[in-house]
Protein backbone atom coordinates (compact mmCIF):
# COMPACT_ATOMS: atom_id res chain seq x y z
CA UNK A 1 0.00 0.00 0.00
CA UNK A 2 1.31 3.42 -0.98
CA UNK A 3 1.95 6.13 1.54
CA UNK A 4 -0.76 8.49 0.03
CA UNK A 5 -3.58 6.03 0.58
CA UNK A 6 -2.99 6.09 4.34
CA UNK A 7 -3.73 9.81 4.80
CA UNK A 8 -7.59 9.78 4.38
CA UNK A 9 -7.84 6.87 6.75
CA UNK A 10 -5.93 8.77 9.41
CA UNK A 11 -8.09 11.84 8.98
CA UNK A 12 -11.33 9.83 9.17
CA UNK A 13 -10.13 8.10 12.28
CA UNK A 14 -9.28 11.43 13.85
CA UNK A 15 -12.69 12.84 13.06
CA UNK A 16 -14.47 9.79 14.44
CA UNK A 17 -12.51 9.78 17.65
CA UNK A 18 -12.63 13.51 18.25
CA UNK A 19 -16.18 14.04 17.19
CA UNK A 20 -17.10 17.35 15.62
CA UNK A 21 -14.23 19.73 15.21
CA UNK A 22 -14.09 23.44 14.72
CA UNK A 23 -13.46 25.06 11.37
CA UNK A 24 -10.04 26.15 12.54
CA UNK A 25 -9.00 22.59 13.37
CA UNK A 26 -10.50 21.35 10.15
CA UNK A 27 -8.57 23.86 8.19
CA UNK A 28 -5.42 22.92 10.04
CA UNK A 29 -6.01 19.26 9.29
CA UNK A 30 -6.75 20.08 5.65
CA UNK A 31 -3.54 22.05 5.44
CA UNK A 32 -1.58 19.19 7.01
CA UNK A 33 -3.23 16.80 4.62
CA UNK A 34 -2.31 18.92 1.63
CA UNK A 35 1.31 19.17 2.85
CA UNK A 36 1.50 15.43 3.42
CA UNK A 37 -0.02 14.82 -0.01
CA UNK A 38 2.55 17.12 -1.61
CA UNK A 39 5.38 15.38 0.24
CA UNK A 40 4.00 12.01 -0.77
CA UNK A 41 3.93 13.14 -4.41
CA UNK A 42 7.50 14.34 -4.11
CA UNK A 43 8.59 11.09 -2.51
CA UNK A 44 6.88 9.10 -5.28
CA UNK A 45 8.72 11.15 -7.90
CA UNK A 46 12.02 10.59 -6.12
CA UNK A 47 11.19 6.89 -5.88
CA UNK A 48 10.46 6.70 -9.61
CA UNK A 49 13.69 8.61 -10.34
CA UNK A 50 15.63 6.24 -8.08
CA UNK A 51 14.14 3.23 -9.85
CA UNK A 52 15.15 4.69 -13.20
CA UNK A 53 18.67 5.42 -11.90
CA UNK A 54 18.88 1.90 -10.50
CA UNK A 55 17.82 0.42 -13.84
CA UNK A 56 20.40 2.57 -15.67
CA UNK A 57 23.09 1.59 -13.18
CA UNK A 58 22.24 -2.09 -13.62
CA UNK A 59 22.56 -1.67 -17.37
CA UNK A 60 25.90 0.07 -16.98
CA UNK A 61 27.12 -2.61 -14.56
CA UNK A 62 26.15 -5.32 -17.01
CA UNK A 63 27.94 -3.48 -19.83
CA UNK A 64 31.04 -3.09 -17.65
CA UNK A 65 30.94 -6.77 -16.74
CA UNK A 66 30.77 -7.63 -20.43
CA UNK A 67 33.72 -5.31 -21.15
CA UNK A 68 35.71 -6.86 -18.31
CA UNK A 69 35.03 -10.35 -19.67
CA UNK A 70 36.07 -9.20 -23.16
CA UNK A 71 39.27 -7.60 -21.85
CA UNK A 72 40.10 -10.75 -19.88
CA UNK A 73 39.71 -12.84 -23.05
CA UNK A 74 41.84 -10.35 -24.99
CA UNK A 75 44.49 -10.42 -22.24
CA UNK A 76 44.56 -14.22 -22.32
CA UNK A 77 44.95 -14.14 -26.12
CA UNK A 78 47.81 -11.64 -25.86
CA UNK A 79 49.52 -13.74 -23.19
CA UNK A 80 49.24 -16.82 -25.41
CA UNK A 81 50.71 -14.90 -28.35
CA UNK A 82 53.51 -13.61 -26.11
CA UNK A 83 54.30 -17.12 -24.89
CA UNK A 84 54.49 -18.37 -28.50
CA UNK A 85 56.69 -15.42 -29.46
CA UNK A 86 59.05 -16.08 -26.55
CA UNK A 87 59.17 -19.76 -27.46
CA UNK A 88 59.91 -18.89 -31.09
CA UNK A 89 62.58 -16.39 -30.01
CA UNK A 90 64.27 -18.99 -27.82
CA UNK A 91 64.25 -21.47 -30.71
CA UNK A 92 65.59 -18.73 -32.96
CA UNK A 93 68.38 -18.05 -30.48
CA UNK A 94 69.29 -21.75 -30.52
CA UNK A 95 69.31 -21.82 -34.33
CA UNK A 96 71.39 -18.64 -34.48
CA UNK A 97 73.84 -20.20 -32.04
CA UNK A 98 74.12 -23.30 -34.24
CA UNK A 99 74.63 -21.13 -37.30
CA UNK A 100 77.35 -19.11 -35.57
CA UNK A 101 79.11 -22.33 -34.55
CA UNK A 102 79.01 -23.61 -38.13
CA UNK A 103 80.29 -20.29 -39.49
CA UNK A 104 83.14 -20.31 -36.97
CA UNK A 105 84.02 -23.90 -37.88
CA UNK A 106 83.89 -23.03 -41.57
CA UNK A 107 86.09 -19.98 -41.06
CA UNK A 108 88.54 -22.10 -39.09
CA UNK A 109 88.66 -24.66 -41.90
CA UNK A 110 89.11 -21.92 -44.51
CA UNK A 111 92.00 -20.54 -42.49
CA UNK A 112 93.44 -24.05 -42.29
CA UNK A 113 93.25 -24.33 -46.08
CA UNK A 114 94.84 -20.90 -46.48
CA UNK A 115 97.68 -21.86 -44.13
CA UNK A 116 98.15 -25.15 -45.95
CA UNK A 117 98.20 -23.39 -49.31
CA UNK A 118 100.70 -20.85 -48.01
CA UNK A 119 102.88 -23.68 -46.72
CA UNK A 120 102.60 -25.48 -50.07
CA UNK A 121 103.41 -22.29 -51.97
CA UNK A 122 106.45 -21.73 -49.77
CA UNK A 123 107.67 -25.29 -50.36
CA UNK A 124 107.15 -24.90 -54.11
CA UNK A 125 109.10 -21.65 -54.09
CA UNK A 126 112.00 -23.24 -52.20
CA UNK A 127 111.91 -26.29 -54.52
CA UNK A 128 111.97 -24.05 -57.60
CA UNK A 129 114.78 -21.87 -56.27
CA UNK A 130 116.89 -24.89 -55.30
CA UNK A 131 116.43 -26.43 -58.74
CA UNK A 132 117.17 -23.27 -60.74
CA UNK A 133 120.27 -22.57 -58.64
CA UNK A 134 121.58 -26.06 -59.32
CA UNK A 135 121.23 -25.76 -63.11
CA UNK A 136 123.90 -24.14 -65.25
CA UNK A 137 123.21 -21.30 -67.65
CA UNK A 138 123.52 -23.71 -70.57
CA UNK A 139 121.05 -26.15 -68.98
CA UNK A 140 118.56 -23.35 -68.34
CA UNK A 141 118.26 -22.88 -72.11
CA UNK A 142 116.66 -26.36 -72.33
CA UNK A 143 114.86 -26.36 -68.96
CA UNK A 144 111.87 -24.18 -68.01
CA UNK A 145 110.69 -24.18 -64.38
CA UNK A 146 107.29 -22.71 -63.45
CA UNK A 147 104.79 -22.84 -60.60
CA UNK A 148 101.19 -22.79 -61.82
CA UNK A 149 98.22 -23.10 -59.42
CA UNK A 150 100.36 -24.63 -56.70
CA UNK A 151 102.02 -27.19 -59.00
CA UNK A 152 105.69 -27.19 -60.10
CA UNK A 153 106.26 -27.76 -63.83
CA UNK A 154 109.73 -28.63 -65.12
CA UNK A 155 109.67 -28.58 -68.92
CA UNK A 156 112.57 -30.30 -70.75
CA UNK A 157 113.20 -29.89 -74.48
CA UNK A 158 113.43 -33.05 -76.59
CA UNK A 159 116.75 -31.86 -78.09
CA UNK A 160 118.36 -32.10 -74.68
CA UNK A 161 116.62 -35.28 -73.51
CA UNK A 162 116.47 -37.69 -76.43
CA UNK A 163 118.47 -38.88 -79.34
CA UNK A 164 117.18 -37.53 -82.64
CA UNK A 165 113.84 -39.14 -83.65
CA UNK A 166 114.03 -41.55 -80.70
CA UNK A 167 112.71 -42.09 -77.20
CA UNK A 168 116.11 -43.14 -75.81
CA UNK A 169 117.66 -40.76 -73.24
CA UNK A 170 120.71 -38.93 -74.60
CA UNK A 171 124.05 -38.87 -72.77
CA UNK A 172 124.00 -35.11 -72.23
CA UNK A 173 120.66 -35.36 -70.39
CA UNK A 174 122.15 -37.40 -67.56
CA UNK A 175 123.60 -34.52 -65.55
CA UNK A 176 120.38 -32.51 -65.74
CA UNK A 177 118.20 -35.48 -64.76
CA UNK A 178 120.56 -36.16 -61.86
CA UNK A 179 120.00 -32.63 -60.49
CA UNK A 180 116.25 -32.95 -60.91
CA UNK A 181 116.29 -36.35 -59.20
CA UNK A 182 118.07 -34.88 -56.17
CA UNK A 183 115.35 -32.25 -55.78
CA UNK A 184 112.63 -34.89 -56.16
CA UNK A 185 114.21 -37.04 -53.47
CA UNK A 186 114.50 -34.06 -51.11
CA UNK A 187 110.73 -33.57 -51.23
CA UNK A 188 109.34 -36.96 -50.24
CA UNK A 189 105.79 -35.63 -49.74
CA UNK A 190 105.35 -34.96 -53.47
CA UNK A 191 104.35 -37.24 -56.33
CA UNK A 192 105.91 -36.92 -59.78
CA UNK A 193 104.11 -37.15 -63.13
CA UNK A 194 106.23 -37.42 -66.28
CA UNK A 195 104.24 -36.19 -69.29
CA UNK A 196 105.39 -36.53 -72.91
CA UNK A 197 104.30 -34.06 -75.61
CA UNK A 198 104.98 -33.85 -79.36
CA UNK A 199 104.34 -31.57 -82.31
CA UNK A 200 101.81 -32.48 -84.99
CA UNK A 201 104.27 -34.04 -87.46
CA UNK A 202 103.39 -37.74 -87.90
CA UNK A 203 106.07 -40.21 -86.75
CA UNK A 204 107.40 -42.62 -89.36
CA UNK A 205 109.11 -45.48 -87.58
CA UNK A 206 108.10 -49.12 -87.81
CA UNK A 207 108.00 -49.71 -84.04
CA UNK A 208 106.10 -46.49 -83.19
CA UNK A 209 102.53 -46.19 -84.45
CA UNK A 210 101.87 -42.48 -83.88
CA UNK A 211 102.62 -39.46 -81.69
CA UNK A 212 100.63 -40.99 -78.82
CA UNK A 213 103.10 -43.87 -78.73
CA UNK A 214 106.11 -41.55 -79.05
CA UNK A 215 105.01 -39.25 -76.20
CA UNK A 216 104.21 -42.17 -73.88
CA UNK A 217 107.51 -43.96 -74.69
CA UNK A 218 109.52 -40.81 -74.01
CA UNK A 219 107.76 -40.29 -70.66
CA UNK A 220 108.39 -43.93 -69.76
CA UNK A 221 112.09 -43.54 -70.62
CA UNK A 222 112.44 -40.60 -68.22
CA UNK A 223 110.58 -42.47 -65.46
CA UNK A 224 112.85 -45.50 -65.80
CA UNK A 225 115.95 -43.31 -65.86
CA UNK A 226 114.91 -41.55 -62.63
CA UNK A 227 114.23 -44.91 -61.01
CA UNK A 228 117.14 -47.00 -62.28
CA UNK A 229 119.90 -44.41 -62.59
CA UNK A 230 119.09 -41.89 -59.85
CA UNK A 231 117.24 -43.86 -57.19
CA UNK A 232 113.83 -42.15 -57.21
CA UNK A 233 111.15 -44.30 -55.58
CA UNK A 234 109.05 -45.71 -58.46
CA UNK A 235 105.94 -45.56 -56.25
CA UNK A 236 106.09 -41.79 -56.58
CA UNK A 237 106.40 -41.84 -60.39
CA UNK A 238 103.75 -41.87 -63.13
CA UNK A 239 104.38 -41.86 -66.89
CA UNK A 240 101.87 -40.45 -69.37
CA UNK A 241 101.74 -39.28 -72.99
CA UNK A 242 99.58 -36.53 -74.47
CA UNK A 243 100.78 -36.76 -78.05
CA UNK A 244 100.28 -33.61 -80.10
CA UNK A 245 97.10 -32.57 -78.25
CA UNK A 246 98.57 -30.34 -75.53
CA UNK A 247 100.45 -27.68 -77.51
CA UNK A 248 101.83 -24.50 -75.93
CA UNK A 249 102.60 -22.86 -79.29
CA UNK A 250 101.46 -23.01 -82.88
CA UNK A 251 102.73 -25.84 -85.09
CA UNK A 252 102.97 -23.54 -88.10
CA UNK A 253 106.61 -22.61 -87.46
CA UNK A 254 109.79 -24.51 -86.57
CA UNK A 255 110.11 -22.60 -83.31
CA UNK A 256 106.52 -23.43 -82.29
CA UNK A 257 107.01 -27.10 -83.10
CA UNK A 258 110.25 -27.15 -81.08
CA UNK A 259 108.41 -25.70 -78.06
CA UNK A 260 105.65 -28.31 -78.34
CA UNK A 261 108.17 -31.18 -78.41
CA UNK A 262 108.80 -31.32 -74.69
CA UNK A 263 108.64 -33.57 -71.67
CA UNK A 264 107.20 -32.14 -68.46
CA UNK A 265 108.08 -33.28 -64.96
CA UNK A 266 105.10 -32.25 -62.83
CA UNK A 267 105.62 -32.25 -59.07
CA UNK A 268 102.43 -32.27 -57.00
CA UNK A 269 101.35 -32.96 -53.38
CA UNK A 270 100.48 -36.61 -52.77
CA UNK A 271 96.84 -37.45 -53.44
CA UNK A 272 96.40 -39.18 -50.08
CA UNK A 273 97.60 -36.03 -48.31
CA UNK A 274 95.08 -34.01 -50.29
CA UNK A 275 92.29 -36.40 -49.29
CA UNK A 276 93.46 -36.22 -45.68
CA UNK A 277 93.18 -32.44 -45.91
CA UNK A 278 89.63 -32.73 -47.25
CA UNK A 279 88.85 -35.11 -44.39
CA UNK A 280 89.66 -32.37 -41.90
CA UNK A 281 86.62 -30.37 -42.94
CA UNK A 282 84.37 -29.42 -39.98
CA UNK A 283 81.42 -31.67 -39.29
CA UNK A 284 78.09 -30.28 -40.38
CA UNK A 285 75.15 -29.91 -38.03
CA UNK A 286 73.24 -33.16 -37.74
CA UNK A 287 69.94 -31.29 -37.56
CA UNK A 288 68.85 -28.83 -40.24
CA UNK A 289 68.42 -25.25 -39.11
CA UNK A 290 64.75 -24.38 -38.84
CA UNK A 291 63.55 -21.11 -40.21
Amino acid sequence: MKFSSLIPVVLVAAVLTQGCVSNKKYNDLQSNYDQLKEKTKDLNQKYQTSQQDLSGSSTRVKSLEEQIASEKANSASLQSALDKCLSSTNQGNVNISKLVDEINASNKYIQHLVNTKNTSDSLNLVLTNNLTRSLSREEMRDVDVKVLKGVVYISLSDNMLYKSGSYEISDKAGETLNKIAKIIKDYQSYDVLIEGNTDNVPISQPNIRNNWDLSALRASSVVQSLQNNYGVDPKRLTAGGRGEYNPIAGNDSPDGKARNRRTQIIITPKLDQFMELIGKAPEQATEPIKE
